[in-house]
């Protein structure tokens, strides 16, 4: 535990604390999911403050034990890249933009539910309608963190697209971009072609949505500050870019295309630097990553801000 980055460790605690106190008091007939999970917005038992809580809570063992997992495994590296409070900021956004997008579709699930047996329902009787039946809604409960999960996923898979990982029961490696291109079009076409498998799919892609939306902000205001950007603009790559500029009326991503390199050199030194970040990132998973250099350190750290 102690080679697992702050935030992680802690949610991880905090996650396992929350299904024990779930298991424990259920004994005792009080449902923690009941009172700390999502309830659809028109539903009886709905509180604001269940967007929150509800990344916290679990159905089952197995349904924690896999978001734990991937939170450990992928979690980990995109914090030691972005920082305790940029990871924290991003994970708990992301798990209420997909607690949004779930309620979302659950109200136009409802309204096409209720259109097909009352001819001509508007908004206002919907919410009528609900009213009426406010208790039968509270059936509609979502628990779990994976959308905050996929969404940590995703942020791995854009910071580092090219690294292998190894899937079961996948034979070979597959590159993190093509893992979380295929995680995406799955969970689609469950939520498109499943209705009762409880799993909220669209939760997880809605994590997904709010995270690509929320890295490819930062990525534009790279320059800035604070959550807006990756640094402050003031590290020596920053400095050069605009002396770059300055002096050569070219931008600085030009700047490689100026230097003589064939596209073969080009693709083998890409290679080169990607196979030492997939080294580093391998320490990382073996020893932690209080045992990398600071010259690995910085090589894991510059690669984050480039992609």
């Amino acid at each position: 535990m102690r080679s697992i980055p702050t935030i992680t460790k802690h949610l991880l605690i905090i996650n396992a604390l929350a299904f024990l106190a779930y298991f424990v008091l259920g004994r005792t007939g009080i449902d923690l999911n009941n009172l700390l999970g999502l309830h659809f917005f028109l539903a009886s038992d709905f509180r604001l403050y269940q967007l929150f809580t509800y990344m916290f809570m679990h159905a089952n063992l197995e349904h924690i034990f896999f978001n734990m997992f991937a939170l450990w495994m992928f979690g980990s590296v995109v914090e030691q890249v972005w920082g305790p409070r940029k990871f924290l900021f991003y994970y708990i956004s992301c798990g209420i933009g997909a607690g949004i997008i779930q309620e979302i579709v659950q109200f136009f699930s409802l309204y096409f539910m209720l259109s097909s047996q009352y001819d001509g329902i508007g908004m206002l009787e919907l919410f009528s309608l609900s009213a009426a039946d406010a208790q039968a809604l509270n059936a509609w409960t979502t628990v779990g963190a994976s959308g905050a999960i996929y969404a940590v996923l995703l942020a791995f898979g854009m910071l580092f697209p090219e690294n292998r990982i190894f899937i079961f029961p996948l034979p070979i490696p597959i590159k993190a971009k093509w893992l979380i291109t295929g995680y995406i079009f799955i969970e689609l076409f469950s939520a498109l072609s499943t209705t009762s498998d409880n799993v909220a799919h669209f939760a997880h892609l809605g994590g997904m949505l709010f995270g690509y939306l929320m890295i490819r902000y930062w990525r534009k205001d790279q320059g800035g500050s604070g959550f807006g950007g990756f640094g402050n603009g003031n590290s020596p790559v920053d400095k050069f870019r605009r002396y770059w500029e300055k002096h050569t009326n070219k931008k600085a991503d030009d700047y490689d295309r100026t230097k003589r390199e064939t596209d073969w050199d080009y693709n083998e030194r890409k290679k080169k630097e990607q196979e030492e970040i997939d080294r580093i990132l391998d320490k990382i998973r073996r020893s932690g990553y209080d045992s990398l250099t600071k010259e690995e350190k910085r090589k894991l750290f510059e690669n984050g801000k480039n992609d």
